[in-house]
């Protein structure tokens, strides 16, 4: 009986200490409560409670590139705030300097995303009499497997040769007129004249050719991009390959020759680019029993009047404005100083992108808290996987152009800020935590390229 008491007397007084505490919490929690009911406030444009942050916020504080290719070389070290260190070993200065988020990447860069950035200056380039050309593959950028490209440049009068592929092919003209001729399966013809900023499109199989004119004095030069990443320009049928590989008497039988000698000219290996002389002026298709292409080879994206923002401009090009491209989508940007292509994703297809003039940034979001950024020059590709989100930024001093090409019929992207403002304010104030003033702000319209606040 008397350990029976005992216990009941340390019970007791173990009870009595505690109580204080219990009913500390209890009063801690109902201040809780009543802090929690006072923070409801309702506001201009809705009734829902304040949403309870459970992460931290996110800092405001600036990521902008630390320097730039005309910047002092001394100041290019692996160092932002207070991360990294100094290299002690050999650099590549001049491509550091080209490519500070990379070498001092944003604090909100994180994970891995693979390699965005393929300058042409790092492709292999083919020489030949009369012009060269370069390409981009997955051979050189994994990423890029919808699409890919090269780079090509023809002397006054020079002919890339009569030749078809597997693929599309798509081009955009960077200086000098090109001449182009193609057949349909049809028996249909065209030749056309394709200049600065215009456009040609092949569908897949369809024969075709093309030689720089004597409008410029330099030639021409063009970027052609096709609707696989795995082409390579080295696969292309060659009308002088492929006939190099037949047998003589074939050949004879096949054009009906009687002369023996009719085809004794035929080079034996493939010309790909060779001298020629200029076409004449007013070249011509032959005549065709079976008539034109009902739907024209080239289009003059040129002649298009751009869109203007308030940040820049741009031009779309599809299958609704240029009928036969049915593989290729594409926009041509200008980014003013100080001024974005706006946060953005491409639902359904990736995209190609390749700079013109000026310099600029991209950030890539590719999910699970991924996202890396990519500095970019004149004669550099792009790349953005299928839904990631990104955005381009003019990071110099003049304007930035670069085209955006997309293996689709039709060009589409989503607007992050207009899918905000047209989401029910309660819930974008829930995820963001966003004022009326800044809701109200929000555009209702794709801004696209937007000038500075």
């Amino acid at each position: 009986m008397f350990a029976l008491g005992l216990v009941n007397l340390v019970l007791l007084a173990r009870l009595a200490y505690c109580a204080p505490a219990a009913s500390s919490d209890v009063a801690s929690a109902s201040a809780s409560a009543s802090l929690a009911s006072a923070s409801v406030v309702a506001s201009s444009t809705d009734s829902a409670p304040k949403s309870t942050a459970t992460v931290p916020f996110t800092s405001t504080d600036p990521n902008l590139p630390l320097w730039n290719e005309n910047s002092d070389p001394s100041t290019v070290q692996p160092i932002r705030g207070g991360l990294g260190s100094k290299i002690m070993g050999p650099d590549n200065i001049p491509i550091d300097l080209q490519n500070p988020d990379l070498l001092a990447p944003p604090t909100t860069d994180s994970g891995t995303v693979k390699n965005a950035k393929w300058p042409f200056s790092f492709s292999h380039n083919r020489l030949q009499t009369g012009g060269w050309a370069r390409q981009e593959n997955i051979g050189v950028m994994p990423i890029a497997t919808a699409m890919a490209s090269v780079n090509m440049r023809l002397e006054p009068g020079a002919v890339r040769e009569l030749h078809w592929h597997k693929t599309a092919e798509w081009a955009y003209v960077l200086k000098g007129t090109t001449q182009v001729t193609a057949v349909d399966s049809e028996g249909r013809n065209f030749l056309g004249n394709v200049g600065p900023g215009d456009l040609w499109y092949f569908p897949p199989g369809v024969p075709h050719s093309l030689q720089a004119t004597g409008d410029d004095p330099d030639g021409s030069e063009f970027i052609l991009v096709f609707d696989d990443g795995d082409f390579s320009e080295d696969s292309t049928f060659l009308l002088t390959d492929w006939l190099a590989h037949v047998p003589a008497e074939v050949i004879q039988k096949n054009f009906q020759a009687t002369n023996p000698q009719a085809f004794a000219h035929i080079p034996d290996k493939e010309l790909y680019i060779f001298p020629a002389d200029v076409p004449s002026d007013d070249a011509k298709a032959p005549d065709s029993p079976q008539g034109t292409v009902p739907d024209s080879y080239t289009f003059a994206l040129s002649q298009v009047p751009p869109t203007q923002l308030s940040g820049g401009s741009v031009r779309i090009v599809d299958s609704t404005t240029f009928k036969i491209s049915n593989t290729i989508a594409a926009a041509e940007v200008t980014v003013e100083p100080g001024a974005i292509r706006e946060l953005h994703w491409h639902p359904t297809m990736d995209e190609w992108s390749f700079f013109l003039e000026g310099e600029g940034r991209v950030t890539i979001f590719a999910s699970q808290g991924t996202a890396r950024t990519f500095n970019y020059q004149p004669g550099d590709i792009g790349y953005v996987p299928t839904a990631m989100g990104h955005y381009v930024e003019n990071t110099g001093n003049t304007t930035l152009r670069f085209l955006e090409i997309f293996n689709t019929d039709r060009f589409q992207d989503i607007s992050l800020n207009q899918w905000l403002a047209l989401t029910p304010p309660e819930l974008v104030k829930a995820h963001l935590g966003l004022d009326d003033e800044t809701i109200a702000h929000l555009s209702k319209t794709k801004p696209t390229v937007m000038g500075p606040a």
